[in-house]
């Protein structure tokens, strides 16, 4: 698997990760719990993306769309937990955009929810060669 690198709409999730690893046992994450992490790869003629959405409902608390050459996934989720009298719950919204590799085709894109993570899978065409001839006109 080829991993490239994401286009990251901030750097929350990896400043997330630094604090926890020297915050002291039992400080909350500064940032937020429910951060949404992706990782993307060209597998077999397709450009994948993976996001970590555990505890929702993919029916209705998912967006995937295609603007340009930006995908954009969004998420909404609300837990609530209740034991011994006592309930919390936890809710937020998740963003996070990648730019798609020039040769991506808006055809045949296919997304799934299993386990927590989110897959998109867009099929990749033949790299298109951008190359125009300009016209040298002669100046007075």
């Amino acid at each position: 698997m080829s991993l490239l690198p994401a286009h990251r709409e901030s750097l929350l999730p990896d400043l997330n990760d630094l604090w926890n690893s020297f915050a002291p046992t039992g400080m909350a994450p500064i940032f937020g719990s429910h951060l949404l992490r992706v990782e993307d790869a060209v597998e077999d003629g397709h450009y994948v993306v993976r996001a970590e959405m555990p505890g929702i409902d993919p029916a209705k608390d998912v967006e995937v769309s295609i603007r340009g050459r930006q995908l954009t996934l969004k998420a909404e989720r609300t837990e609530k937990h209740e034991e011994k009298g006592r309930s919390e719950f936890s809710y937020g919204s998740f963003y996070r955009s990648v730019t798609l590799p020039h040769n991506a085709e808006e055809d045949g894109i296919e997304a799934s929810y299993a386990k927590g993570i989110l897959t998109v899978s867009i099929p990749l065409g033949e790299p298109k060669e951008v190359a125009k001839k300009v016209e040298v006109k002669e100046a007075e």
